[in-house]
């Protein structure tokens, strides 16, 4: 039985978000050094975290997330650069403007919300599980609940974006909840 996961992460809000969704302690890993994360894909990326934290904290169950938009009229960009995108410096409003100038006129705007979850045991042994919620851009931020990209992604068959979404509304449908319940059946919690 695993008594409590430690998240590749210095985030204690991210933590406690997980917690809710894996329903078990999750907590951010103290002194967090975190690697540079130059994979190619989510589940790259999610990975080099996880092995990260796995050296870090031996012994321990280890889970450590990535995740980002990707909008089909952009190539799918910005994938797993979608914390730097627009350039340095930006913080989440700034990355939603720039978002949202890039797609300004387009009329294809559809895209997802991924998220890739990857678990390391205390033997070594890896579990990953995947989500994602598929939606549109709005074209102008709406809501001030949830983070990142949350105030543009319209989610598909709803009106409002997920930053209009209750907590509870958006677990039920999001990208980390889906992964995060993936995750919790195949490690039985």
């Amino acid at each position: 039985m695993i008594e409590r996961i430690l998240l590749a992460t210095g985030n204690a809000g991210k933590a406690a978000e997980l917690a809710r969704l894996l329903g078990c302690p999750v907590l951010p890993i103290e002194g967090w050094d975190p690697p540079v994360e130059d994979g190619a894909t989510f589940h790259a990326n999610a990975r080099i975290k996880a092995l990260a934290g796995a050296a870090q904290c031996p012994g321990d169950w280890v889970v450590a997330d990535d995740s980002g938009i990707e909008v089909d009229a952009l190539d799918g960009e910005p994938g797993v650069l979608s914390a730097r995108y627009g350039g340095d410096g930006l913080d989440d409003a700034g990355r939603t403007a720039a978002l949202l100038a890039a797609t300004e006129g387009v009329t294809d705007r559809a895209a997802r919300f991924r998220c890739a979850l990857v678990a390391i045991g205390p033997d070594g042994e890896e579990f990953s599980a995947d989500g994602t919620l598929e939606g549109t851009i709005a074209t102008a931020p709406r809501g001030a609940r949830g983070f990142g990209y949350d105030p543009i992604l319209i989610p598909a068959g709803e009106t409002r974006t997920c930053g209009e979404l209750t907590a509870d509304e958006k677990n039920a449908i999001s990208h980390r909840g889906a992964a995060a319940r993936a995750l919790r059946d195949t490690l039985g919690l």
